[in-house]
């Protein structure tokens, strides 16, 4: 990320831009369809109806989106990006870190009261009630596997490893996904709008993470 010579200050890219908005406006755009029970809600409840089919994968796969599940493995992530980044003697080493902790610390704080504004039916495989939309469980598992792929792939060397990581990270997210909406666990909008909050909260990470490690990246990551 360019930095100005005025006061050190970011120079935000300006491909930067559309990384934030267009999930902002997608996931505003969904929320005003379910506050409002527009078409895409409609639209939402029919494709449900031919994808729920509950059977133990799905909610094997469904799991993955767990606290007990995907912060177990982020903080692993998170120990051997702060063991790597110390001793390559990077001055702000802790820093990516940190935000990775409070933006996982964040997902709760955004997810419950909008579940509770919202106040969204469940399918009708689930019991009566409310708070469904977003997904939390979505939420959960895309914060916590995309920033783990975030601090963990400049560490990596190799371009089969890279792309190794962010298959992975790709087939836990859509695992989890596909887990709910089959499960009947959430509807598919529920799990979309999640995608788009999150996309704006990591992208925000990439940002803050690009920015703090300008000057204290490693040149030369071991093995």
């Amino acid at each position: 990320m360019p930095i100005s010579a005025n006061r050190g200050r970011t120079v935000l890219p300006g491909s930067a831009a559309p990384l934030l908005a267009v999930p902002a406006l997608l996931f505003a755009l969904i929320t005003w369809q379910v506050v409002t029970g527009g078409p895409l809600v409609r639209l939402d409840e029919r494709l449900s109806r031919v994808l729920v089919n509950p059977d133990r994968c799905s909610e094997l796969l469904a799991d993955l989106g767990n606290v007990q599940v995907a912060v177990p493995l982020l903080a692993v992530a998170l120990g051997y990006v702060a063991v790597r980044g110390r001793r390559a003697g990077a001055d702000r080493w802790w820093l990516p870190v940190a935000a990775v902790v409070l933006l996982m610390v964040l997902v709760p704080a955004l997810v419950v009261p909008l579940k509770a504004l919202m106040a969204r039916p469940g399918t009708p495989a689930e019991p009566p009630g409310t708070g469904y939309y977003p997904s939390g469980h979505t939420a959960t598992a895309t914060v916590a596997y995309g920033s783990a792929a975030l601090l963990l792939f400049p560490w990596l060397r190799t371009a089969p490893a890279r792309g190794a990581l962010l298959a992975l990270c790709a087939a836990l997210v859509l695992g989890t996904s596909y887990g709910l909406v089959r499960r009947g666990y959430h509807w598919p909008l529920d799990v979309v709008g999640s995608w788009c909050l999150c996309t704006v909260l990591l992208t925000s990470l990439w940002l803050f993470v690009r920015t703090v490690t300008t000057t204290d990246r490693p040149q030369r990551p071991g093995p």
